[in-house]
């Protein structure tokens, strides 16, 4: 055989791996894409129990639910959401990214019409605000995503107005005081911090040494930046509810997510944890998401998400 030939057989032969290699990668691309596909409609409900209620008062028992993203045409989330109202909670905590299309709101509020007969109370997300884009997934490492220069504005307006309607408080950058079962519960609320757009309420008056009947100060915020956990730990929040990080939306078994979409870090991406600033500790609830971007609609490792969180007594 000359050189030639021996040369030709090699760059042959290099040429076949080459193809296998791209076929097993394009086969496995596809499977991880079908697999995550199916994974973003396994919803699942976490159920978490805090004790951190006054002696003498609860359960009770609090729904999460944030980043529904909803699209119109997604039945099979609809029906969940409906189905939620089988867990009877005492109150529903919604903390944004409610929309992911211009068209999304009446259908989106048919499917929460069950939840909505329940006292709640909302904040905002950016994807209340503006619809969503399309995003190189890569970007997420490089940091948080950004909002484009001029993107397209959504009905916020009218979605704050039917859950106003239904009764649910609009915690933007406001606190406001709720009773549930005798209890006092003092809300402070933020809009997003992704949008630097938190302005800090404070608690409702007679939170802070005027008021010596038990109650319970709860913070609300869509995305759980650094900066706003420790503003409302220092401020002595018995529990921050927060959403935004979708836990990660694409996580590794075993790992768990890769990005957060903000400064949290990833092992906080979903789930309940101690947040500690400047002495002070407050019990953090991250919620994992209920949806997706409409142009990244899959879920790998990391299944939809409504919490359950049920109070009970301090110990």
């Amino acid at each position: 055989m000359s050189f030639g030939d021996s040369l030709a057989n090699r760059v042959r032969s290099v040429g076949r791996g080459f193809a296998v290699t791209t076929a097993i990668g394009a086969t496995a691309g596809a499977a991880a894409a079908a697999y995550g596909w199916w994974e973003k409609d396994q919803f699942e409900v976490r159920h978490e129990t805090l004790p951190i209620l006054p002696e003498g008062f609860g359960p009770l028992k609090v729904l999460h639910l944030s980043d529904i993203h909803f699209v119109p045409g997604q039945e099979k989330k609809a029906e969940w959401l409906k189905s939620l109202a089988g867990l009877k909670p005492d109150l529903v905590v919604n903390t944004g990214d409610n929309l992911s299309h211009a068209k999304a709101i009446d259908p989106l509020v048919q499917a929460l019409r069950p939840l909505l007969e329940f006292p709640g109370v909302f904040v905002p997300g950016s994807n209340d605000y503006y619809a969503p884009r399309i995003k190189n997934p890569a970007g997420y490492f490089r940091g948080p995503s950004k909002p484009k220069n001029e993107p397209k504005k959504l009905d916020w307006p009218k979605l704050r107005s039917a859950f106003g309607m239904s009764g649910w408080i609009d915690l933007t950058n406001r606190a406001q005081s709720v009773v549930l079962n005798s209890l006092r519960i003092d809300f402070s609320g933020v809009d997003d911090p992704h949008l630097k757009r938190e302005r800090y309420a404070g608690w409702p008056r007679g939170t802070v040494n005027q008021d010596a009947r038990p109650h319970l100060k709860v913070a609300v915020v869509h995305a759980p930046y650094q900066r706003v956990l420790d503003h409302f730990t220092q401020a002595q929040a018995d529990l921050i509810i927060a959403g935004h990080t979708h836990g990660g939306q694409i996580c590794i078994p075993g790992y768990g997510a890769l990005v957060s979409n903000c400064d949290l870090p990833t092992w906080r991406a979903k789930g309940l944890h101690d947040w500690e600033s400047n002495g002070f500790t407050t019990p953090v609830n991250v919620s994992g998401g209920i949806g997706t971007s409409r142009f990244s609609p899959v879920r790998i490792a990391c299944r939809p998400e409504a919490v359950l969180l049920t109070l009970t007594a301090r110990s």
